[in-house]
């Protein structure tokens, strides 16, 4: 139940309206999104997130050329049950490249170790940008990670242990980016347009994966695997300096946004955002509806980062493609999930907008098609054998309608706690990186023979983890901004 402003109890009913300040549609009509100052926000932040995501996985690909090939054969061979891919290159490869002994259980760690610094910076990095704002977080968290990529090359030749302490401290820095953006969503996206604007955002995540992935497989093949890590380390510094000039943390602050804009931005926030100086702990802690958003996005992410460091290694040793293919290949699953980003963040805006579904309506939607549909599609991959075209359509299929998510659980925190929504997105995601954590190790520890049946065993754990993430998603999951969120103010309909 809950009380609004007058004294009665009014029921809750989320199956029916949504509660938001819905401006009129003549309002909205005189403010344009072309060449709107949130939409450049959200235009950047997706470049930013590019740069980010690359940053991140290009180690996936680079580090199977860095490995010999004969390195602790009883502990990291190749399968032999698929015949080896034939390639239509025709250009001998590159083979300048420092190689590194390193077994599978090693490499798992060093693609795992990133999430031992991630995870420590999520709750600190969205209590601060609610106390400071987000841009200079989200600056200095993908200039950070830029800095260390360049290093890379040079940790890696003083050996694992310096390796993994860069990527710890990539890690660290990486960590307080989705909290600070989600803190900034805050302050910008108008209720309507929040599916819009984060799911651009955001999406730049994807892209960054669709490109770097098979970019890296391309310079590892016709140049030298440490120039991976110098481009897109000199990326990152280079948007972190549009990043400082451009953008500002509230709309209030802007330089250059448009009075009209303005003044719509803050009128449609005016009664969903708390007064409080305090954060409250102890309410937000207990609230059903964020423990909803942490189940669903730890088992999102339990399959979401198994793919995003092992799919490289998949495609080598079971499908038995070659580093470019590989690459190629590797990517194309996350062009899936780019587009379908894109797309559902505009379907769930219109469903709310001009069909008025309500608000938990659409998370929920979107939140079992892109966890159901994923886990079906990736035990599926696990029996095809060695049908190269179906495994590559099935792994794309499954990642792609993951991008469902963003539209479902990925932006509930905006609306169940806008005022905090960076540090509910810090205490979901903290939980969700566990799985970035351990998944890459586990799944290294259960395919030490590369057998087609050992894939099996971790694509049944992921899709597992999926559908009970989902159902719990779905139970309990809500759409509405939640009493400890507002100071007892009147609620208003989302």
């Amino acid at each position: 139940m809950r009380a609004p402003a007058g004294g009665e109890a009014e029921p809750e009913d989320e199956a029916g309206a949504d509660r938001t300040p819905l401006l009129g549609e003549s309002q909205r009509a005189t403010v344009p999104a072309c060449c709107s100052a949130r939409y450049n926000l959200a235009l950047l932040a997706f470049f930013g997130f590019f740069v980010l995501y690359a940053l991140r996985v290009n180690l996936s690909v680079a580090l199977v050329d860095m490995v010999e090939t004969n390195t602790s054969l009883a502990k990291n061979t190749t399968s032999k049950v698929c015949p080896e891919h034939p390639s239509a290159l025709n250009i001998p490869r590159n083979t300048t490249g420092k190689k590194y002994s390193w077994d599978a259980d090693t490499q798992g760690w060093i693609l795992g170790s990133f999430f031992y610094g991630y995870i420590i910076t999520q709750i600190p990095g969205g209590y601060l940008a609610s106390k400071v704002g987000g841009k200079l977080l989200l600056g200095f968290g993908i200039l950070i990670p830029a800095v260390f990529t360049l290093f890379t090359p040079l940790a890696a030749d003083l050996g694992v242990g310096y390796l993994i302490a860069v990527r710890v401290l990539e890690g660290l820095g990486e960590g307080v980016t989705f909290p600070a953006m989600h803190a900034m969503w805050s302050s910008w996206a108008p209720p309507l347009e929040r599916s819009k604007l984060l799911s651009i955002s955001y999406a730049g995540a994807q892209l960054g994966t669709v490109v770097s992935l098979p970019l890296s497989g391309i310079i590892c093949y016709y140049v030298n695997w440490i120039y991976v890590f110098y481009i897109f380390g000199a990326l990152g510094v280079l948007w972190f300096l549009f990043w400082i000039w451009l953008v500002s943390d509230t709309p209030e602050t802007h330089r250059r946004i448009s009075p009209t804009e303005r003044e719509y931005i803050l009128s449609s926030l005016k009664d969903q955002l708390s007064t409080q100086k305090s954060v409250p702990w102890e309410p937000m802690l207990k609230s059903i509806p964020l423990w909803a958003i942490v189940v669903a996005h730890f088992s999102y992410n339990w399959t979401f980062y198994t793919l995003l460091t092992l799919l490289p290694t998949y495609m080598k040793e079971i499908l038995r493609f070659d580093a470019q293919e590989n690459g190629l290949l590797s990517a194309l699953p996350y062009f899936g999930c780019w587009v379908f980003i894109i797309v559902t963040g505009q379907i769930a805006d219109c469903l709310r907008e001009k069909l008025n579904f309500s608000t938990v309506c659409v998370r929920k939607t979107f939140t079992l098609i892109g966890m159901i549909g994923p886990a079906v599609f990736l035990v599926a991959a696990g029996f095809i054998g060695c049908d190269y075209t179906l495994a590559v359509a099935f792994l794309t299929i499954s990642t792609s309608l993951g991008g469902c998510c963003t539209s479902g659980f990925g932006i509930n925190h905006l609306d169940i706690a806008p005022s905090y929504a960076g540090i509910l997105l810090g205490i979901t995601n903290s939980f969700a990186t566990i799985p970035g954590m351990v998944g890459p190790v586990i799944a290294k520890s259960l395919t030490h023979h590369n057998t087609v049946g050992e894939w099996q065993t971790v694509f049944y754990i992921a899709a597992s983890i999926n559908l009970f993430g989902a159902i719990f998603f779905a139970l309990f999951g809500s759409g509405e901004v939640q009493d400890w969120a507002l100071n007892g103010r009147h609620l208003h309909r989302n």
